[in-house]
Order: C-alpha cells, then structure tokens, then sequence
C-alpha cells in the first residue's frame, strides 16, 4: 500500500490542498462502472426514527452526506472550504446594512430530477415546512433566525430575519435548508422510509434491507444546473456493519475507496505499508469528541461533580492511548483551527489534578465515590470508542472519586434514548453543519438545542449569541466568543475531549479523493473519477 498522505493545512478557515493524491488529471467515470463508497453509517428507519433522510429531520453527518448529492441549496461551501457560493442561487446577499434581510435569485432554467421547473415559492415552501414541522431532531433550529420567507416572481426569494445572523450564507448550504418538490413532501408531516427527490447532482435509488438503507446508488441528474461539475455518473455509497469489513471489501476490490469510519489501527496499518495500490489521504478535520451532562439527572445535577471531571481527565493520555497522531486533546467546544477559538478549559482547570477535583467535590458537599454510567453508540463514530470509553472510566475510577461504569447502544436506539433525557452522561460527537464558531456553540447551548439539554444560561441566549451573530468579521466576534466559551468551562454541561483528523483510502486509479471530503466531513461525490495511476 502507498502511503500518499495529503496534508491540507488548515489557515484562516480555509483548506488548501498543497499536494495531489493518488492518480492522474483526468479522470470522468463517464461510461465506466460505478465508483464505490464505504461507509460504517448506518441507516435506519424505526419507529422512533421513521424518516431518517428528510431534509427536515435529518442532522447527522450520515444522512447529510445522502442529502447533499440530491436536495439543492440556495448556496454551497466550495471547493477547498471559504464562505459559501451561490448554487441554486444565481446570486445572493445582504441587502441591508444590519444583516437582516437577505435576497436570492435563483438560476435560470432550474429543474427538479423529474423535469419539473424550481421556483422561488418551492424554496419558500421547504423553509416553511422544516420550520413548521419541528422534528424532535432539533434541525430546524439552523434556520432559527428566520421571521418570514417571501418570493418576487419566480426567481427572487427574499428572508426576512429577527435578528442580524452574518452566519446566515453558512445556513443555507445545509440539507434543512435545501429545496424539495411540494408534489413530493407533505408540508405539515415527514416523508418515511428512504426516498428523496431533488435538484441536486445526482439522483437517489435506495436498496433497502429490513429497514436499513445498506446500498445508495447515485445516478447523475440530467436536468442539474449549478455550481457543481460531477466528475463521474454513478457513485454507490454501500453501508458495512464494521471497520474491518468495510476495510477488507477494499483489500479486495469490491469498493474503491472507504470512508469514515476506518480504525485507528486501519489507519496505522496503512501508514507504514509502502507497496501496493491503496492510498491514504489524511486531511486536518473540525469533528469533535465530548461527554454531555443532563444537568437536571441528580447524579450530575451539582455543577461540582461536572467540574470535578473536567478536572480529572487526562485528554493527552485518552488521546495518546486510543488515537495516537489521529487526535489532538481539545479544551473548548471551538476546535483549534477555526476564528474565535479559546482554550477554555485548561485555562480554567490546568494539568488534570485528581487533588483538586477532591476539593472541589468535598466544598460542595459531595460525598465521594459518585455513582455514575457513562453511555456511548456502538456503532456511530467508529470502532475505537469502546476502548475511548474504557479509558474514561479508568481514569475517572483512579481517581477515587467516581465509581464508573459503561455501557454502549447502537446508535438506532442510543440517538432517541439521549433525546428522551435517559442518559445522565453520554459521549457524542460533532461535525459542524459549517466551519464557524457559531455553530460549536449555538446548536449545544441556545434554545431548542439539538441534545434538548435542560442547561439555559441567560447570558449566553439573550446577549452573547446574538452579539457573536452581528459581526459579519468573524475576528470581531471573538470577544462573545471567548465569553460563551469561558461560560460553559465553568458551568460544564459539556466536556469537551478531542478533535480528529479525516481519512480516505482509495484505489490507484480513483482520482479527486483529495476532494472527497471537506472540513466539515461532507461526502463530495462529484469529485471522484477514474484516471490514470
């Protein structure tokens, strides 16, 4: 195997690729077989979880990666990340000086996989009906900001806003905002199973298995118009139940290029091979790793035994011990790279110090060892999280303090469990909806969060959020920032733990891998062709 890491440094926001991946310039899959994808996501219908990719329900990066191929939005991240482009949109702006009336335009000529026209009153419906519905989902709470949504004409949609949002462009280049045909999607109620129809890049047909989307099969869109150019005409993206299978698949043959989520030793193994025909891509990544807190379960309730496990954990040896170079220890919601970041957390707490978090329990009054069950999926952000949460628990019980145990869910059961408040403590993760401080900080702590935490800090939603929002520069905003990351370290109703890199391994003769995925983990299947190795 050929170890052909692509470094993209991260700088300002923006990911710049300094050094081209496996294979050739060329690369069409024009005429050529499908070019396939591996996944460890899984994807479910149930009861709970009826309708897993409706634009208006779904919010993981899963789901997102089906809808991004297929629903259009007004604007997108472009190539090599930066504030978005127009997409659907043939322009879009501020039309006021206070950000708060934002106008589009859509292209001409624009039309929905089946031929039929988009207009400006289907945008207008698709907000509504995400904002109207409400799924327990949280999502909808991206489009918050909006007050009303009007049309002019055919082609020019105009949003009215409560409040200025300069992080408004970044909102409409998620799938909750993306546009859906009303012939196809009831507007008071989500569509079940696994059926999508857009204007996007490709179509969607979905092998379903009891209930599992286990195969998705994007075919190109004749009728698409916008700012991307599919390098290829069909991609399959085929769902394993493992790392390990989805690697051995690879080995094989049988796909030809695997995604999140690899192992850490998957990763390692193909750092140090150096023949054969698999090529690693490594790229700087904005995911993050933490432990939630209901703060109203009474185990967690005093903010003492939170800030006492901020004090405890030891983020350089979790992240040496289960990730090695994969991770870096992170101390705020804010991953390192992005504006506004602050190293909240060891400001506050330091070096891990089991003494001092004994202090800070025993001036509570809290008798130690605390009772707690730290929860985790089994099946959602890779194979290493069992072991991640095996070294929590050895560290929080070294301590003498705790008296921990694990447990761990698949995810088709855990995601609803942790929305139902069942969980005390719970480890998730994040991959932002878009590469700005906002949205590490807003969708955890503002109303209608998507953890429905009972944690409210006035200050936070009332004065800091929406002052962070005013600042069309992000630098400016840094001081709000700073102060709601400054907040949440003290009041801990989430401990941040890591940020990680992002991986592909592809195929010698896969080419565009290097673009396959952005900063925010979105799947770009219209950059991937077959070229020359």
């Amino acid at each position: 195997m050929n170890r052909k890491t692509l470094v993209l440094p991260a700088a300002l926001g923006l990911l710049v690729p300094v050094l081209a991946a496996c294979g050739g310039a060329g690369g069409s899959g024009s005429g050529g077989d499908a070019i396939v994808v591996g996944t460890t996501d899984r994807f479910t219908a149930s009861t709970e979880t009826p309708a897993p990719i409706d634009p208006a329900y779904a919010y993981d990066v899963g789901t997102w990666n089906i809808l991004r191929q297929t629903v259009q939005t007004l604007m997108v991240q472009p190539r090599g990340d930066g504030d978005p482009v127009p997409e659907a949109a043939e322009k879009c702006g501020f039309t006021d000086t206070g950000n708060e009336r934002y106008a589009c335009t859509l292209r001409k000529g624009l039309k929905f996989a089946d031929g039929s026209d988009v207009k400006a009153a289907d945008v207008k419906f698709s907000i509504d009906r995400a904002l109207r519905i409400q799924a327990d989902s949280g999502v909808f709470a991206l489009l918050s900001t909006i007050d009303t949504v009007e049309t002019e004409g055919d082609r020019e949609v105009v949003f009215h806003l409560k409040t200025a949002d300069a992080t408004f462009p970044f909102k409409l280049s998620t799938p909750v905002a993306g546009i859906v045909n009303p012939d196809d999607y009831d507007k008071d109620k989500l569509r079940d199973g696994f059926k999508v129809d857009g204007s996007g890049p490709y179509t969607l047909h979905a092998e379903v298995k009891n209930d599992e989307l286990v195969n998705a099969v994007f075919t190109k869109n004749p009728h698409y118009e916008g700012q991307l150019t599919p390098k290829n005409d069909k991609v399959e993206l085929r769902s394993f139940e493992d790392a390990a299978a989805m690697g051995t698949a690879l080995s094989k043959g049988d796909i030809d290029l695997m995604t999140r989520t690899m192992s850490p030793e998957q990763i390692r193994k193909l750092d140090d091979e150096s023949a054969g025909d698999i090529d690693l891509v490594e790229m700087p990544g904005l995911e993050i790793r933490y432990l939630a807190f209901n703060t109203n379960a009474p185990t967690v309730k005093t903010k003492a035994v939170r800030q006492a496990m901020a004090q405890i954990i030891n983020r350089a040896e979790l992240v040496s011990t289960v990730y090695g170079d994969e991770a870096q220890p992170l101390y705020s919601l804010v991953p390192a790279t992005i504006t506004g970041h602050s190293n909240s957390f060891f400001n506050k707490y330091g070096e891990p110090s089991d003494i001092k978090a004994k202090t800070l329990m025993a001036n509570a009054g809290i008798t130690a060892p605390v009772k707690l069950t730290l929860h985790y999926t089994t099946d959602h952000y890779g194979p290493a999280t069992k072991q991640e949460f095996e070294e929590l628990q050895k560290q929080l019980n070294a301590s003498g303090l705790f008296s921990v145990t694990i447990e761990g869910t698949p995810w088709a059961t855990f995601a609803p469990a942790e929305r139902e408040g069942e969980y005390d403590v719970y480890g998730m993760g994040w991959f932002p909806d878009f590469p700005d401080a906002d949205n590490y900080l807003a969708p955890f702590l503002d109303k209608d969060n998507f953890l429905k935490s009972p944690y409210a800090n006035s200050r936070i939603r009332a004065t800091l959020i929406p002052e962070s929002r005013r600042q069309a520069d992000r630098l400016t905003a840094s001081k709000s920032l700073t102060d709601i990351q400054d907040i949440v370290a003290d009041d801990v109703p989430v401990l941040p733990l890591w940020q990680g890199n992002q991986y592909i391994a592809a195929r010698d003769g896969i080419t565009g891998a290097e673009w396959a995925l952005n900063s925010s983990s979105t799947l770009q299947l219209w950059e991937l062709g077959r070229g020359v190795s």
